[in-house]
This record gives C-alpha cells, structure tokens and sequence, in this order.
C-alpha cells in the first residue's frame, strides 16, 4: 500500500485524463501538446497497456512517459462463465487493492459491458447485493474505462454498448462518471457513441439536470421499481429525500433537453409492484413522459445474507409478469422484458458484490447529493 501511495504521489495516471488534460500534460513536461492526441488515441482507441505499444512516441519520450506517469488502473483478477448464458462477470483489482466486477452482456443485436462506477454503494437499496455491502469509494475515469479496457481485450465479441449499471450510484461519482463518458465518446475513440452509452440512476434530481446540461446526450434509466411514494421509499431510502414527484420532474426536464426516451427499470417483486393498481399507475405514467418499461425479473441476493425487507423480497411469478407485461402493452405502453442472464454466477441485475471486500474497510459516503 505505501509503494502505492508513493506511485500516485510521484507519477501522473494518464488513464482517464481527456484529449485537452493530456496536451496540458505534455506541455508542463516541456512537450509539444500534439502528443497528448497520440497518446489519447493509443490509450483509448488502440487500447495498449504499456508506453513500449505507442509506435509514434519516440523512445526517449516513452521513457520519459515510464518515468512520470503510468497508464493502467486495474489487473484482470478473474473470469467467470455462465453456463446458463454467454455472459461473462470480470473480476478486477485497483491499485489500492480493492475489487471490483463488470459483466459482458452478449445477445443477437449488441454485446453490452455492463461498468461500475463506484466499489460498494452508500445507498441501500434493499433489493441491490451492491447496496447491501456498504461503500468503499469511488472509481476514477481511468478505472472505469480500464474495465473496458480489460473486458474488450479478453473477449472475442467487440463491446458495442456500455451500460453504467454495475456497483455503484453513477451520479453520485458525477464528476468521474461524465469525464469517462467524454472519454468513450471522443472523436478520436471510435468505438463507443453517445448513443450506445445508458446511465442508470435511483433518482438525484440536481444530477439528472447537470447531465442533461451537459450536452451528453446519453440515455438514461430510472430505477422506478414503483410508482408509490411509500413503496419506493421503503425499497429505496433515497427516495425519502428525493421523492419519485421531484424525479419525474428532473426526468421531464432530461427528455425534453435531449430528446431521449427515458427508461424505467421496474424489478418485479412479489405483492409489492405487480399489483393491478401498478399497472394503472404505469400506464399513466408512460402517457405523462415519453419512456419504455424495462421490466426486470428479482434474481436472488441470498448470497449477502441478508435481513429485513431484503430478506422477505420473492420475485414476481413468470405467469404473473407475462400477465403484467400483456396488459401493459394492450394498453400501448411500450415494454421490453430483461431475461435474467448470468444469475448462475452472481452477475445478473442486482447481484454485483463481492466478498473479497470485506478486508477493505466500509467508508461514510461524505459528498452532498
């Protein structure tokens, strides 16, 4: 730990910087600023993991990059298949020692890698394994284009979409998740839009309007989970700061800035959100803001022991959810069904955690949100 503490402190991580960080880099080690676009490109585009790959740098300035700086934030710790899916759950270690998962998504129209944003969570969802560990911190831009990095160079599928829907509450990491999202959207990294990137979030409503302010124009999802104040706020504890009649607001507020169709991510839950009077509430809902409904099957969170209401949550029969779904559509709501891959090795929707973490010690999330 002390040998990576005195590495941060001597050298600048060049992983995550964007292409005008990285000429003003150069230019403060006396370099023409034309090399922060090389280096952009090799990072980002060509994906190398070392000085040595930059075939346009010369080898004294490689040198002298070996010497100042370094590139990669994480090493590849595990790989886990599912035999049920072809999804795929990476394991990743930071330089400080904690891990973290992303999860390979494959279907017939897109491969999907599905990043965290933060190690743990502060906020407490009861149906979210990610939630139930507590938080460790925050991931840098760098680290959050790392498990691109990895995932795409240890996999025969090109990524085509990134989903900020790993561990963590990406608008509560803000500053880091925006700065990766320029990052992969680069003129000079082609291989991700604006238009294949989705954000998830609980609901931060001063967030939400920043993000729609900032002319990223990304898609955005909205764990909604239910339409009823006290429901979502004994599923969601934010909810009792941010009421769902404040977040609907901000999320009016995103469509009409972006002209993107917001989603709805509604898990399933047993004689709690799979009543009649839901369907109702969601069926007005739909008519009020343009959206899609991204019905979600609970996979079990057993595997963190949990207590309480995490403990009573049973997912919502298959009959009744095709019941549920049917009448939604005859009702001209748009509805998309998120089959449940990768449960069989803890990477479905809400299982991402991990107990390796025990050994990094919990942190109180102190940023004001």
């Amino acid at each position: 730990m002390e040998e990576i503490k005195r590495i941060n402190e001597e050298k600048k991580q060049l992983k995550g910087l964007t292409i005008k960080e990285l000429k003003n880099f150069f230019f403060s080690i006396g370099e023409p600023s034309f090399r922060g676009e090389q280096v952009f490109n090799w990072m980002y585009n060509h994906l190398v993991t070392s000085f040595d790959e930059m075939g346009n740098i010369p080898k004294v300035l490689r040198q002298k990059l070996q010497d100042k700086s370094f590139m990669m934030t994480l090493e590849l710790f595990d790989i886990k298949n599912s035999v049920s899916s072809k999804t795929r759950k990476y394991l990743f270690k930071t330089l400080d020692g904690f891990l973290v998962e992303s999860v390979l998504i494959p279907d017939e129209e897109r491969v999907t890698l599905c990043v965290s944003s933060q190690i743990g969570c502060p906020l407490d969802c009861k149906f979210c394994a990610t939630g139930l560990m507590g938080y460790r911190k925050n991931l840098s831009s760098g680290e959050i284009f790392d498990q691109y990095l990895l995932a795409q160079k240890n996999s025969d599928q090109q990524i085509t979409n990134i989903v900020y829907m790993g561990m963590g509450e990406p608008l509560l990491n803000f500053k880091e998740t925006l700065r990766s999202i320029r990052i992969f959207a680069a003129e000079k990294n082609t291989n991700i839009s604006l238009s294949k990137i989705t954000v998830s979030t609980v609901g931060i409503p001063p967030k939400i309007k920043y993000l729609a302010d900032s002319g990223l124009k990304v898609k955005l999802a909205f764990s909604l989970h239910s339409c009823f104040e006290d429901i979502r706020s004994s599923l969601i504890p934010l909810n009792k700061k941010y009421s769902l009649t404040t977040n609907l607001n901000f999320l009016d507020y995103y469509y009409k800035k972006t002209s993107r169709r917001i989603t709805f991510e509604y898990l399933m839950l047993k004689d709690i959100n799979d009543r009649q009077e839901d369907i109702e509430a969601l069926i007005k809902l739909s008519k009020r803001i343009p959206s899609k409904i991204n019905v979600i099957p609970f996979n079990s969170i057993k595997h963190m022991n949990p207590e309480g209401l995490s403990a009573e949550l049973e997912p919502t029969s298959l009959y009744r959810i095709d019941e549920f779904v049917t009448t939604l559509r005859d009702n001209n709501v748009s509805v998309f069904v998120r089959n449940t891959q990768g449960d069989d090795i803890a990477a479905a929707c809400g299982q991402l955690s991990f107990d390796g973490n025990v050994l990094t010690p919990l942190v109180n999330f102190t940023e004001e949100y």
